[in-house]
């Protein structure tokens, strides 16, 4: 089952903040740091491989964030750069763990960052083709795959058939070749060999 972050908490305490801080850098913060948060857990479990310590390591680095945050340059990539001050708190927490047990040496520590990285940067690469995609599959077939993937409450193949005053078989066929067409879709875009979805009347 895939690991999921910790519920959500306040990166600093707001008591703690200057009565004459930025508010709009406060909100920028905020919004920044919570887009990166699930990326942010799942790199240091892949870094740690234990969650208590991935969720202690994960607020160290949301208070340096916040401490730091001037030194971030607004329209670069926040999450690459928030990355980057987990793996140094990672390597803190490596140090301050001591002789107490086994821990992973700096060389190796950053050979699984610059995989986790490459790792990333692809499932980013194929999020954002999904994304293209799916803005250019025909109107219905994109709203039908809304209804059935990306609502609040994920509609069955039976609640789509009585909508679409259709049998669920069919409902079944249609996903189904949807489906095909945006893998295709996404493997030409990712290699580069093109980019259009098959035609309307191989999806139907």
């Amino acid at each position: 089952m895939p690991e999921t972050p910790p519920a959500a908490a306040p990166p600093v305490d707001p008591t703690a903040v200057e009565p004459g801080a930025d508010r709009e850098r406060m909100d920028e913060f905020a919004r920044l740091l919570g887009g990166a948060q699930r990326r942010l857990f799942l790199y240091l479990m892949g870094l740690l491989g234990d969650r208590t310590a991935a969720e202690d390591v994960l607020q160290e680095t949301n208070l340096v964030l916040w401490r730091e945050f001037e030194q971030f340059e607004p329209g670069t990539n926040f999450t690459a750069w928030s990355c980057r001050v987990a793996f140094n708190q990672v390597r803190a927490h490596r140090t301050k763990r001591g002789r107490d047990r086994l821990v992973f040496s700096d060389a190796f520590l950053s050979a699984v960052d610059e995989e986790l990285t490459r790792e990333a940067d692809r499932l980013e690469e194929r999020r954002a083709a999904l994304a293209d995609c799916l803005n250019r599959l025909p109107d219905h077939h994109r709203e039908l795959v809304r209804r059935r993937y990306l609502g609040e409450r994920d509609a069955g193949t039976e609640e789509l058939a009585r909508r679409l005053e259709k049998s669920p078989d069919a409902v079944l066929r249609m996903l189904s070749r949807i489906r095909r067409s945006l893998h295709e879709c996404v493997s030409r875009t990712l290699s580069g060999a093109g980019d259009g979805l098959p035609t309307e009347a191989s999806v139907v």
